[in-house]
């Protein structure tokens, strides 16, 4: 019986051992039993040191003392999934993993401690930096065709000192180019400064923009220096510029074409040296058309044009964003959530965004709120987004990966005339995966046939 015994025990250990996962066990004492060799390479500490041990003398991890998943588990009885955490190893280095729990019990069903399943996620870290990095500039987030034909021209758009006018809806991150092209530019040490146009009434912009000389109007005991001066040297955003009065519009042609201006009750015209960058939530040529915008106005600052397309019509990037800003609020907020379910993913894939990244950034930002770690699951999404089920207010059923995908696709197809060639580069597979795609989600090719033809 004891060499039965021995053999099974050690059966046991060489499958433990063949496991690419840390694996551990403890005693309702917290002193550890078992700790398999990804145990020992993950955590530098070896077997003989580990057994015997208490957990949280061996993985010095963030949460041991406050939040710890298999304590959570030993005191609810129930598992804990995928939460994750940082070790600290025999070097010093922390080390970022992803865990799993659960009870252990006898044969008669009596808990005798725990089980902990951990994974080492420094090269998912490491590989998430390298896309982070390929697929960001500065603080913008985008791997869409759009997105990266913007990426390749900021750099030389910011080495000139054209004016630039964006383009672009609410919330897509205008002023975050702006900031781009400015810290790029030779005029990187020098203010980067920006006003909201739409925000002031015309006297408060002049004002603003221009400054008031000492005595150029009731309390005004001293000259107050306008954003144009103080950006002397760099470059000033005009945000919502679109929204301007007809009269600042002449006001600032004059800037834009001589780079001079007088401040408000000063006689002597003061002459600058700053690059304008505008930006816009309408379409400015319509306005133009429309007699709202001037047309020498417009061509002043449209030397230089960049169009940041809607959230909705950049679909692929929002599982990049949302791995941005969970890494962000991590940060921010000292917590280890892992992400989202795949649920919340296909929820958010298929919403449309009329507040574009903002407003998904914002979304993020609540469920932060409401999750205490793990996943981001539905119930962590503001109610208009959930279904019925999940306390949302109904009419809003959950959306499975392939409906997203089948979407996902569709749209890519519908932005390329139906060139399958062309939607296979921009969705970055092969055109054979395409094909077999459309074939098992039933899609409908539109406009034209995959070698542009009118079908």
């Amino acid at each position: 019986m004891a060499d039965t015994r021995n053999n099974s025990e050690e059966r046991e250990a060489v499958i433990l051992d063949s496991v690419n996962e840390g694996v551990f066990t403890v005693d309702t004492e917290w002193r550890i039993t078992t700790f398999n060799a990804a145990a020992e390479r993950i955590t530098g500490v070896s077997r003989r040191e580990a057994i015997g041990s208490r957990c949280c003398d061996v993985f010095r991890a963030t949460v041991c003392e406050t939040d710890c998943a298999l304590r959570r588990t030993m005191t609810s009885g129930l598992p804990v999934v995928n939460a994750t955490a940082h070790i600290i190893n025999q070097h010093g280095e922390r080390i970022p993993i992803r865990i799993s729990t659960a009870l252990l019990e006898d044969s008669a069903g009596t808990v005798i401690g725990g089980v902990e399943i951990f994974q080492d996620l420094t090269q998912v870290e490491q590989l998430r930096k390298e896309l982070h990095g390929r697929y960001t500039f500065e603080d913008i987030v985008g791997r869409s065709p759009a997105m990266m034909r913007i990426f390749e021209v900021v750099p030389l758009i910011a080495e000139s000192s054209s004016t630039v006018l964006i383009e672009g809806p609410s919330g897509t991150g205008k002023e975050l180019f702006a900031r781009a092209i400015h810290s790029l530019s030779p005029r990187k040490k020098k203010p980067f400064l920006a006003v909201n146009c739409a925000a002031l009434p015309d006297a408060l912009l002049e004002s603003e923009l221009f400054g008031y000389k000492a005595g150029a109007f009731t309390d005004a005991r001293r000259d107050k220096p306008g954003r144009f001066s103080l950006a002397d040297g760099g470059t000033i955003f005009l945000d919502e510029i679109g929204d301007v009065s007809p009269a600042m519009q002449v006001r600032l042609l004059r800037v834009l074409q001589e780079r001079t201006f007088e401040p408000l009750g000063g006689v002597e015209p003061i002459t600058v040296d700053v690059r304008v960058i505008a930006a816009t939530n309408k379409v400015l040529l319509d306005e133009v058309r429309s007699g709202r915008f001037r047309e020498d106005l417009y061509y002043r600052i449209r030397v230089v044009r960049l169009e940041v397309p809607s959230l909705r019509k950049r679909r692929e990037e929002i599982p990049l964003l949302v791995e941005h800003f969970v890494a962000r609020f991590n940060r921010m907020q000292g917590k280890d959530i892992a992400g989202v379910s795949d649920d919340v993913l296909a929820r958010l894939m298929e919403y449309d965004y009329p507040g574009n990244v903002r407003e998904l950034e914002n979304i993020i930002e609540q469920a932060f709120v409401l999750c205490r770690g793990g996943m981001i699951e539905m119930r962590h999404l503001p109610p208009e987004l959930r279904p019925a089920s999940e306390g949302g207010p109904g009419g809003v059923p959950p959306m499975r990966l392939d409906a997203v995908e089948k979407l996902f696709i569709t749209e890519a197809l519908h932005r390329n005339n139906g060139n399958r060639k062309k939607t296979a580069q921009d969705l970055g597979i092969d055109v054979s995966t395409l094909f077999r795609k459309i074939r098992q989600l039933a899609i409908e090719i539109p406009g034209t046939d995959g070698r542009g033809r009118r079908r």
